[in-house]
């Protein structure tokens, strides 16, 4: 199985120049000039100079297209939802270590508690306890 990390690895891989991107998407090449000259997306650049967008790059072109044509909203407005966006998923995944790290602590702690409970604990038969509050009561 393909880990998550080497499947974001793979999508980041720059593979397509901007007229292969702009006939994909439908989008004018200068429409992605614009998003990168508002710092929307960062291509990789070849040493020729050469835009090359990633499978990331598109998703996030899809992105902004969608907010911009059909939810209307403006370029501004573009960069603060991606912002918020880009925070989220850091935040998730600080979220997910610390989480990892209780884990580990508290399994940590709690090893072998099992054990001391069972030892400290005065092992009863079931019936036993029974014939005794029964017993009190019939007094």
């Amino acid at each position: 199985m393909i880990s998550k990390k080497k499947d974001a690895e793979k999508d980041d891989v720059p593979l397509f120049m901007i007229s292969v991107v702009a006939k994909m998407l439908d989008i004018h090449p200068q429409t992605l000039r614009l998003y990168e000259r508002e710092g929307l997306l960062k291509p990789t650049r070849t040493k020729g100079n050469t835009r090359l967008y990633s499978e990331t790059d598109i998703e996030n072109i899809k992105q902004i297209m969608t907010l911009t044509r059909e939810l209307g909203v403006n370029l501004a407005g573009v960069e603060i939802i991606m912002n918020l966006k880009h925070h989220i998923h850091e935040m998730k995944a600080v979220f997910s270590d610390f989480i990892l790290y209780l884990q580990q602590e508290m399994q940590q702690e709690f090893a072998g508690f099992e054990e001391k409970f069972q030892k400290a604990v005065i092992r009863s038969p079931q019936h036993q306890v029974l014939k005794t509050v029964i017993n009190k009561d019939s007094l």
